[in-house]
């Protein structure tokens, strides 16, 4: 999406792929801040050399809005060249925050938009806001995601596995309380290969990053590790088991994988197995 023209939509419908990649990149990466009388500010700050993807953003929204650049130091350099895009519209506030776009902090509180919405563009979104794609220093490709969100960690990790097969045991890590998420070798190219489709709308150097993953080959003599699916009579051993240890004996599978498969059948993260009639 080259040019991102304006697209014959209503505004943030998340079935529209560009909107729901938006929606994604903002949830992880804008701010939305409030204050007396209705008056308030949606704020994407960016790296500069990304801010050709703020005009995108800027042509997708009917109202008006600005782009700035600024200098400043941060933690992480003396001289952070950044883009900021700034939107006040009440109406597109409120039609945000309805979504699911919370004022204030929400690096914990976010959460995928209930209803229908594009699931992979709305993935994009987020992994490109808070996540990398490249290849490891050992030229192993990779995909990954950091975020505070128990609901965006395990909705990546669903997706994923629907994606590539591969199953993820997400945890917060001691030192941040942080979910890094990791995929690699093989499952890295397939997920990027079904995010980054041609012609979407996404962050160029991620785009051109995924798109190079596809050359890398297993060498020779490596390994690969298999991923065992779930069958729907595990999942009925596992409920009437009701204990990851005596299940993963009896399934002949790790506790771990049984302890995380449980949590997700009593979350409705997968659904329950079908009542034999």
């Amino acid at each position: 999406m080259a040019d991102c023209e304006p697209i014959p939509h209503q505004f943030m419908d998340l079935r529209v792929p560009e909107y729901a990649y938006m929606f994604g990149f903002l949830q992880a990466d804008g701010h939305l801040s409030q204050q007396s009388r209705q008056r308030g500010r949606l704020t994407v700050e960016i790296n500069a050399r990304d801010i050709e993807l703020l005009g995108k953003f800027q042509k997708l929204t009917p109202y008006n809005s600005s782009i700035s650049e600024r200098t400043r130091s941060t933690n992480f350099s003396k001289t952070a060249h950044s883009a900021v895009w700034s939107l006040c519209s009440l109406e597109a506030r409120t039609k945000l925050n309805g979504l699911g776009l919370p004022y204030g902090r929400k690096s914990k509180t976010i959460s995928p938009p209930l209803g229908e919405f594009s699931q992979r563009d709305y993935i994009r979104g987020v992994i490109d806001a808070d996540g990398s794609v490249g290849c490891t220093s050992k030229g192993f490709p990779f995909v990954s995601l950091t975020t505070a969100s128990t609901a965006i960690a395990a909705y990546l990790c669903q997706y994923a596995q629907e994606v590539t097969g591969a199953e993820r045991n997400f945890k917060r890590n001691t030192r941040d309380a942080i979910y890094n998420i990791l995929y690699t070798k093989e499952n890295a190219q397939k997920l990027a290969a079904h995010l980054y489709y041609s012609g979407c709308l996404s962050l160029e150097r991620k785009q051109s990053a995924a798109d190079s993953l596809s050359a890398w080959t297993r060498p020779a003599g490596m390994k690969v590790m298999s991923h065992r699916r779930w069958k729907v009579w595990e999942d009925r051993v596992l409920l009437e088991h009701n204990n990851a240890e005596p299940a993963a004996e009896a399934l002949d599978r790790t506790v771990q994988s049984c302890s995380l498969r449980l949590w997700r059948l009593r979350t409705g993260q997968v659904p329950m197995p079908a009542n034999d009639q």
